[in-house]
């Protein structure tokens, strides 16, 4: 695992608890993951969290997962912004994804939120994933 990318390191751990039809992932606990996770619930794309202590006593981050008929939820979690390569959009330029029916979480200076609501509050910033 790439811890330089914890963030792209977590979309990954998502990515194939789901394979494998988990219900429930644990990554490393951090602020910003924490943040990315509360726009992923807020959408309706997971359950939600709770931290949690790893089993290596460090503090971890349970994220419960969420199916439809035994399907994921999450179609398609793609990692945008990446530790070689930041991807910084103004407001205007902050891509909808699939016509808005996905959702692009975009870390902006009032925080960590959606695009729909970055727009609404006219901030742009560092495009960390999309989700659909």
């Amino acid at each position: 695992m790439d811890m330089n990318d914890p963030i792209g390191d977590m979309l990954t751990r998502i990515r194939n608890a789901q394979m494998r039809g988990k219900s429930t992932v644990s990554t490393p606990a951090s602020k910003l993951r924490g943040w990315v996770l509360d726009v992923l619930a807020d959408e309706g794309y997971i359950r939600g969290y709770e931290n949690t202590t790893g089993e290596n006593g460090h503090p971890a981050i349970e994220i419960s997962l969420k199916y439809y008929e035994g399907t994921p939820v999450i179609r398609e979690l793609k990692r945008v912004s990446k530790p070689g390569r930041r991807v910084y959009m103004g407001v205007n330029d902050i891509p909808q994804v699939r016509q808005g029916l996905g959702v692009s979480i975009v870390s902006t200076p009032k925080g960590v939120m959606s695009d729909a609501n970055a727009r609404s509050n006219n901030v742009g910033g560092e495009v960390l994933c999309t989700v659909f």
